[in-house]
């Protein structure tokens, strides 16, 4: 029976649950963007999934990273500045509902995991085999369960993301060979957000005021935004020339899904890097 769009994004929720477990359980732990790299491999896009959106992304992919916010509602995974970590709680979800349907069922219906849950163990190790007659060299080792993720995620941006990966691809490389005088950058930025408010502008969500724009340090042809905001959630994009006709999202995507923030309180900077579109958070 066909799987709805709905259905494969939980089914992925599950995945990326059972990534964060195994990683917490070998003491591998892997990045966010493995972790949903994986579970896109486990649960792979259908036709509708692969399509790509305005942004150049994957709407899979997009859905799986907006409905991830579930699995924090959940109080089965938190998202910090460090990454992404599984809790105690998610940990015994794994266990409590190991089936697909049953897992996507609880999700839905905000069913807490059952008291007396166990948390999940490691499966057993293996007795070691006998020494071969030659040691292997280094370059014939069986690759470890990281690079194996790794080459799965690759595969997957290969076939489902590759118009938009050979487009980032030539624009690092144009990057690479243009001078950081040269940088052709906006007139202004800004960081307009859920919490412009808390930096003095009279509204969120507008990027014309002074209060939400980034300053560009010229050395690193950066943009940064420095401020003593409060511990909460917090959405925000990046807009260029103080208006929404352009502006970039999540991945760097072109009016993508909204930067998700969870942040402790006190001192945060944004740096946003107008030649690739990323941005980074500390």
């Amino acid at each position: 029976m066909r799987k709805t769009a709905a259905e494969n994004t939980n089914f992925r929720l599950k995945a990326v649950l059972d990534v964060l477990a195994e990683g917490v359980l070998s003491g591998d732990p892997q990045n966010a963007g493995t972790v949903l790299a994986e579970a896109l491999v486990r649960v792979p896009l259908n036709a509708y999934e692969a399509e790509l959106l305005s942004g150049g992304i994957p709407r899979g992919h997009k859905s799986l990273t907006t409905a991830t916010a579930k699995l924090v509602k959940a109080g089965w995974l938190v998202k910090g500045r460090s990454g992404w970590t599984i809790t105690e709680d998610g940990l015994r979800a794994t266990v409590a509902f190991a089936d697909a349907e049953a897992f996507s069922a609880a999700l839905d219906a905000g069913t807490p995991v059952p008291a007396g849950t166990p948390l999940p163990v490691a499966a057993p190790v293996k007795p070691a085999a006998k020494k071969a007659p030659a040691k292997a060299t280094k370059s014939e080792k069986a690759p470890s369960k990281a690079a194996k993720v790794v080459d799965k995620a690759a595969q997957l941006i290969e076939d489902a993301v590759a118009p938009v990966a050979k487009a980032v691809r030539g624009k690092k490389a144009a990057a690479a060979e243009t001078s950081v005088e040269a940088v052709d950058q906006p007139e202004a930025v800004a960081v307009a957000g859920d919490f412009n408010t808390l930096l003095g502008a009279p509204e969120n969500w507008a990027p014309q005021y002074d209060e939400a724009q980034m300053q560009l340090d010229v050395l690193d042809q950066l943009w940064k935004l420095s401020a003593d905001i409060p511990a909460g959630y917090y959405t925000f994009k990046i807009a260029l020339n103080r208006s929404w006709e352009e502006n970039y999202g999540a991945f760097g995507a072109f009016d993508g899904a909204n930067h998700e923030l969870h942040h402790d309180g006190g001192q945060l900077t944004i740096r946003y890097d107008h030649r690739t579109r990323d941005i980074t958070v500390n």
